[in-house]
């Protein structure tokens, strides 16, 4: 039986001291092929490697594609945002849910080891963007959301849109996953042009490497189909 990864619904006090991205991976900082465990927090698996940043390709996948594994701790000092990089962030928060949400859909309807990872790595992504809207004080369009319910109408149908496709088989899953991942790469790289909050700069920054690092596992995948 696969498990669901939730996204969490609130932000705990350690995902406000730390607020890091783990960028591609679990809820643990898996250093195996096992599955993830999920009674460890985000604050754990994130200081695990002693706040240091840390990389690896081939995360203990047997077949050799894997979806590497990225860990980084530690937040710098706010700075100021303006009304559309505001608003901006709010969206930041529902692409992050989509990703999730329909990555976990993908992970109960087909037994492969990357969606479950990468949905995992999503519910991080969404711990420190929601950080981010605390520090702010920008409501956040996520909260107390279900799974595929989302504040943006755009967005709930690009979920719906993409959740039909991979519907279809394995392959057109994956490629909706490499579509996710792309239109996130197009904007958190918009998003950064002009920022200069430090805090914004180092989620966005980590966000973006995820999203490069997903795009590419999807690729390796896909590829292999």
């Amino acid at each position: 039986m696969k498990r669901n990864v939730k996204v969490a619904t609130t932000i705990t006090a350690g995902a406000l001291a730390i607020a890091g991205v783990l960028a591609v991976g679990p809820v643990t900082a898996d250093t195996g092929g096992g599955r993830p465990t999920p009674d460890r927090t985000v604050a754990q698996s994130l200081t695990a490697d002693g706040g240091q940043y840390a990389h690896r390709h081939g995360d203990g996948m047997p077949d050799g594609r894997g979806d590497g594994t990225c860990i980084r701790s530690g937040l710098v000092e706010q700075g100021t945002l303006t009304a559309d990089q505001k608003a901006t962030l709010a969206s930041m928060a529902e692409e992050e849910k989509l990703a999730h949400d329909l990555y976990t859909a993908f992970t109960d309807r087909y037994d492969v080891r990357i969606f479950e990872r990468i949905a995992a790595a999503e519910t991080n992504h969404l711990t420190a963007v929601r950080t981010l809207l605390d520090r702010y004080v920008v409501t956040d369009p996520t909260a107390g959301k279900a799974t595929g319910v989302f504040t943006d109408p755009t967005v709930r149908a690009t979920y719906d849109r993409l959740l039909k496709q991979g519907e279809v088989s394995l392959n057109e899953a994956l490629k909706a996953g490499h579509t996710v991942e792309t239109d996130d790469i197009a904007a958190l790289t918009k998003a950064l042009s002009g920022l200069t909050a430090p805090d914004a700069r180092q989620v966005y920054t980590n966000l973006l490497a995820a999203s490069e690092r997903h795009q590419a596992a999807f690729e390796r995948w896909i590829f292999s189909e």
